[in-house]
């Protein structure tokens, strides 16, 4: 079943667990450095312009921020981790309440990973990979910015991180993604529709 993501909608922000709403349905979150490129990710997917705030400065997304699809269905966009020019108690406040939201969270259903594709998998990439297979959770890796490099040169990519992820032996995936010129968008939509149809075909 494919779900319709231009109607997504903006449903809260939280600062951290105890502050979102019931635990029910099936939620997908987003995850990446600051600078990954989710928020623009996100309103790619959803052909909307400004359902997730962008910015010229990296690490705004300081809240849990819940997008609704439809009822029981929910991206996620998580607080950006690595760089961000903000104080480091802040800093660790963010990561406290990222790393809650993954480990206990029961509705998380799948976990995307974003990552500028020229400098993909760095250390708090791949810890946040090695989390979510230990959590058994399934993994989209877009490497996104994917523009910015000539075909061979994307394809030279994937292919490398694809092989580079072997050890980690979980459910993941990796596609190159781009929101300038729509590449991987439709990759995204089905993993997420593959990820949301549990939860579709109960109702």
């Amino acid at each position: 079943m494919k779900l319709n993501y231009h109607k997504t909608h903006f449903l809260t922000s939280a600062p951290d667990i105890r502050h979102l709403p019931e635990d029910i349905g099936v939620e997908i979150a987003f995850a990446g450095r600051s600078n990954a490129g989710k928020s623009t990710a996100l309103n790619a997917l959803t052909n909307q312009k400004s359902l997730a705030r962008t910015s010229k400065t990296p690490g705004r997304t300081q809240l849990i921020n819940l997008f609704e699809v439809e009822p029981n269905c929910k991206l996620v966009d998580l607080p950006g981790y690595g760089y961000a020019a903000v104080p480091e108690q802040m800093k660790i406040q963010w990561q406290k309440a990222l790393g809650e939201y993954l480990q206990k969270r029961e509705c998380l259903g799948g976990v995307v990973i974003l990552m500028d594709i020229r400098h993909p998998l760095k250390d708090l990439d791949q810890q946040m990979i090695e989390w979510a297979v230990s959590a058994d959770l399934p993994v989209l890796l877009l490497l996104t910015k994917a523009d910015k490099l000539s075909q061979s040169a994307r394809s030279k990519q994937v292919k490398m991180v694809r092989e580079a992820i072997l050890p980690f032996q979980g459910d993941i995936q990796v596609e190159a993604y781009s929101a300038l010129n729509k590449i991987g968008v439709d990759k995204l939509s089905a993993k997420l529709d593959s990820w949301f149809a549990p939860i579709l075909t109960e109702e």
